[in-house]
């Protein structure tokens, strides 16, 4: 079964809006474990818009199941991870101001660069994955850098899949056989939600792990968050 990640985002940034602490972001975390959710997922970024650095830390202390940490590799950044060695570190290239990760890294251009922050994060014992867009170069130049894995970036498929969804996915089944080939792990994220996931689900061969945050939360006003997590799980069945 491919494993769900959920991103916590949006829950802190709802807590965010009004100070304080409601939502409670560790009572979140703890019930979408025991709900059935198999990690946790984190984008802190520079604004700490949303999630902040001081989550960071107290998420780690109760997480039970996976906790991937997710953004751009910047200095404060690899401290932050370092100092928690999360189970799975996702490499993302945004901006410090972006509104939302949009593209994927570009494994050729950035080889070296990458290869020196992941052997920096292998070494402390943490599992890597480069969010890259669905071009089969970009596959295996993630291979190349010694990450574990590739997180595909979803964006598109999503935006297409009421159009075409056979096209929609269609660059992403090559994606992933070139990453099956060459034995790296495949992760996806970014849009998935219940009227695509399934589809894509089962396009794609080996998916180790979904990462999904504001279709998840949003779902959740209308399904409470134990069903909304258990919708999410029965298509990824």
């Amino acid at each position: 079964m491919t494993r769900l990640s959920i991103n916590l985002n949006k829950v802190a940034l709802i807590r965010n809006a009004r100070g304080g602490n409601l939502p409670n972001l560790e009572q979140v975390a703890i019930d979408c474990e025991k709900f059935g959710a198999q990690g946790i997922t984190v984008h802190p970024r520079p604004d700490e818009r949303h999630i902040t650095y001081a989550d960071v830390p107290s998420l780690k202390a109760l997480v039970t199941t996976e906790y991937n940490i997710e953004g751009n590799p910047t200095q404060r950044f690899m401290k932050l991870v370092l100092e928690n060695k999360p189970d799975q570190c996702t490499l993302v290239p945004d901006d410090p101001n972006q509104l939302t990760s949009d593209h994927g890294w570009d494994t050729i251009k950035h080889e070296a660069f990458l290869t020196d922050i992941i052997s920096e994060l292998k070494a402390a014992g943490i599992r890597t994955s480069l969010f890259v867009d669905p071009v089969e170069k970009m596959v295996e130049g993630a291979l190349k850098t010694g990450a574990d894995r590739i997180e595909l970036y979803t964006g598109d498929y999503a935006h297409d899949f009421e159009k075409d969804k056979h096209a929609a996915v269609a660059p992403f089944i090559e994606a992933a056989k070139v990453a099956n080939d060459i034995g790296i792990g495949i992760n996806a994220g970014h849009d998935l939600n219940l009227n695509n996931l399934r589809f894509f689900k089962e396009s794609i061969p080996n998916l180790l792990e979904v990462s999904i945050g504001q279709a998840l939360v949003s779902d959740a006003l209308y399904f409470g968050l134990y069903n909304t997590v258990q919708l999410y799980l029965r298509e990824l069945k």
